[in-house]
């Protein structure tokens, strides 16, 4: 291996220490504790080598931002392959990945707050949008698209079924939904926006 390939691997290493400290502090202590002071005591390292990777919190949320679309990407594709294993239903499909959606939304807040609530700096519905955020999208279009109905663009559909989730999942958390009815907005959602 070259000085060169060696310094490069280094340096994602270094990137990826940055990143999961973050996400686990701010999954411990909210993002307000997230601080490139208290990155840098927690992974031994200055805050000049900090900065030589992020030029601040914004791009750190935003590189958490982005690890979480991808777990969500592959985490909502797993729940509809599972559904369509069981059942070749649409409406299990739908309904696997409602709920795929949601249990990622409340088992990783801090993560669906860089994703969806906090200024990370990335671009959503835009030519730039980052591949990874592209694939989460992407991921919820494969199984809503088929259930769009008739005359009805299959994005225009996911972004209103995107939409309702993602209300459901902060209004949940925030404590404005009753928790334990949740399995019964799903199957409200399901039955009255998809054409199962």
């Amino acid at each position: 291996m070259s000085v060169q390939e060696r310094k490069e691997r280094e340096r994602a290493g270094r990137e990826r220490l940055i990143v999961a400290t973050a996400r686990e502090l701010a999954e411990q202590q909210g993002w307000d504790a997230v601080t490139t002071r208290r990155l840098a005591e927690r992974i031994e390292y200055s805050q000049p080598v900090l900065y030589s990777h992020f030029r601040g919190k914004r791009e750190i949320i935003g590189a958490v931002a982005l690890e979480g679309a991808a777990e969500m990407a592959g985490a909502l594709r797993a729940a509809t392959v599972a559904a369509t294993t069981a059942t070749d239903e649409p409406r299990a499909r739908v309904v696997a990945l409602a709920r795929a959606y949601l249990d990622f939304a409340a088992d990783n807040p801090a993560v669906y707050d860089a994703m969806f609530q906090l200024d990370g700096g990335l671009a959503f519905a835009q030519e730039d949008t980052p591949e990874p955020l592209k694939d989460a999208f992407a991921a919820l279009l494969e199984t809503l698209g088929e259930v769009s109905g008739d005359g009805v663009h299959p994005a225009l559909f996911t972004e209103l079924f995107w939409a309702s989730l993602h209300g459901l999942a902060t209004l949940t958390r925030a404590g404005r939904l009753p928790s334990e009815d949740s399995e019964r907005r799903v199957e409200l959602l399901v039955d009255r926006l998809a054409v199962v």
